[in-house]
């Protein structure tokens, strides 16, 4: 799958990524965003990510020579073979991108839309050729996380989701295919229903916001990269697991909406590390630590996985 021609759309923290991953595997990769300053800094963006995951210099370059900074979207997308859009999550914005793309690109050029939870099938139901368009749920950041989410529409044909999931195999990505479009995909939806349940924890006094993240991190969290939950409902037994759920479930937080715990933080202005203060209070030390060590963690993870 190397060789082809792959157009990013957006050079900002997601398609600075998308486009290093893809230059590194020897696809020619040409970006484009509306904003002047995002497309000037795109080559000292990737120059700094390649370096905090230790790739040396003469290796830099030569990603760097795969990657070509377009003024616009046209150029961009004139003769790629696959788009990958990295836009603000912004529904008529992401509509609007791939109404220009259908229109410059070539007809069998597949379409895929970078999202976390926005539908698949909204940001693509307008285009005249919707078989070969479909949603890639990169994960930040998209260059050192392994997992990208390739989701089907009710009209993505199957020849499209194939070739997408050989492109990202390709490139060093481990893809899962979400066979329907639904809020979340399967990663967010798992990610958030444990966040609503730690929220709940805190909102209901059973314990601070520092021991639920001391928890999950000295705990299930450790083997959570090797060991899947549903493999350890197997592991355990399915008959322990269905003893615990009898008892447990019925306690959990199920509510429909938002907690209005995290509410209040929003209202209040307490909106995390940016402000200071969210779950917790961070000083700038604080928060810069926390970013480094997650960048240090996920580096050695991949040199772990790539020896």
């Amino acid at each position: 799958m190397a060789g082809r021609t792959i157009a990013v759309i957006g050079a900002g923290l997601m398609g600075h990524g998308i486009a290093l991953t893809l230059a590194r595997s020897r696809h020619s990769v040409r970006v484009s965003d509306p904003v002047a300053e995002a497309r000037a800094n795109l080559h000292d963006r990737v120059s700094g990510s390649l370096a905090l995951m230790g790739v040396g210099e003469p290796r830099v370059a030569e990603i760097l020579q795969r990657i070509e900074v377009c003024e616009t979207l046209a150029d961009a997308v004139r003769d790629a073979e696959v788009v990958f859009e990295a836009a603000p999550e912004k529904m008529e914005l992401k509509q609007r991108i791939f109404a220009e793309v259908e229109v410059n690109a070539p007809r069998e050029c597949i379409l895929a839309s970078n999202t976390s939870v926005m539908p698949i099938t909204r940001i693509m139901g307008g285009l005249k050729h919707r078989d070969r368009a479909l949603g890639t749920h990169w994960w930040n950041p998209p260059h050192m996380i392994p997992l990208v989410e390739v989701i089907r529409t009710e009209w993505t044909d199957e020849a499209t989701a194939d070739t997408m999931m050989a492109l990202l195999e390709g490139a060093g990505k481990t893809p899962v295919r979400v066979e329907k479009d639904v809020p979340g995909f399967v990663g967010n939806r798992l990610q958030h229903a444990l966040w609503r349940e730690a929220i709940s924890l805190v909102e209901r006094g059973i314990c601070d916001a520092e021991a639920v993240d001391t928890v999950v991190k000295s705990c299930f969290g450790r083997r959570l990269s090797v060991l899947g939950p549903l493999e350890n409902a197997d592991l355990v037994g399915t008959d322990l697991t269905l003893d615990i759920h009898n008892t447990v479930l019925a306690d959990l937080e199920d509510r429909k909406g938002p907690s209005p715990y995290l509410d209040k933080l929003v209202a209040d202005g307490k909106l995390g590390m940016k402000t200071g203060e969210g779950f917790r209070k961070w000083t700038p030390e604080e928060a810069d630590k926390v970013r480094a060590r997650v960048v240090t963690h996920l580096g050695r993870l991949e040199s772990i996985l790539t020896d």
